[in-house]
């Protein structure tokens, strides 16, 4: 029994430390926080949000999650006839418009401190106008399915359905639009980005170590060939 407590504990060789090595580290990453200043901790706990110059990258992931769930499973509910799938669904679309709420106003404000160039200023604006459309629509939907359900008690029907639901497919597609330029901004132009110091060296590190290993394989064929010769 005590054999078999034991391989469980310690994960079998397969799994190298096992599963007491974590424990032990998660424990130890817990004491060293216990004597870390509130500040230390944030920084330790979460290292890439005290490297944010403000916190719209943050915030922009829940309008995206919200108000893509919203629309699929409003879809999904539509076409199945399940009511409840689509009394989720509004939850879903309130919660968009709340967070694309914060969200445009850190973008506001992250657009006045960060710093960028000529070539990035425009997809900028396109950027923060597409994020204000998003805010609108996502709360005139909002206002619309609350109204609606107050005043029938039931998720849209019939035409009037059919319009909401062209007006999700709308928010979606400026959502997607959104995402699209802030990548760009990000990852083409490094808008807010701060550059690697140790860049040079980790990209150094690699053809170091095949020269390297070339140089003593070339060695060792000069050392064989000579032993050759000897023989």
């Amino acid at each position: 029994m005590n054999n078999f407590l034991s391989f469980q504990i310690h994960g079998g060789g397969d799994h190298g430390e096992g599963f007491s090595n974590y424990v032990a580290e998660l424990l130890a990453f817990f004491e060293g926080l216990a004597g870390k200043e509130p500040s230390d901790m944030l920084a330790t706990i979460f290292p890439g949000l005290t490297q944010l110059e403000n916190i719209h990258p943050i915030l922009v992931h829940f309008p995206i999650a919200f108000i893509t769930g919203f629309f699929l499973l409003d879809c999904l509910g539509g076409l199945f006839k399940k009511s409840q799938w689509r009394d989720v669904a509004s939850g879903l679309l309130y919660l968009g418009a709340l967070t694309a709420g914060f969200a445009v106003a850190a973008g506001l404000q992250a657009a006045e401190t960060v710093a960028h160039g000529d070539a990035v200023h425009e997809i900028m604006e396109n950027h923060e106008h597409i994020g204000i459309a998003i805010l609108v629509l996502s709360v005139l939907l909002s206002i619309w399915r609350f109204v609606g359900r107050l005043s029938t008690g039931d998720n849209p029907r019939g035409a009037a359905n059919g319009l909401f639901m062209t007006f999700s497919a709308i928010l979606v597609v400026l959502v997607m639009f959104a995402a699209d330029l802030g990548g760009l901004m990000v990852y083409q132009h490094g808008v807010a980005v701060k550059k690697n110091p140790s860049e040079e060296t980790v990209q150094l590190e690699p053809h170091e170590h095949g020269h390297s290993h070339a140089v003593d394989s070339e060695q060792n064929h000069q050392h064989s060939h000579s032993h050759s010769h000897d023989d």
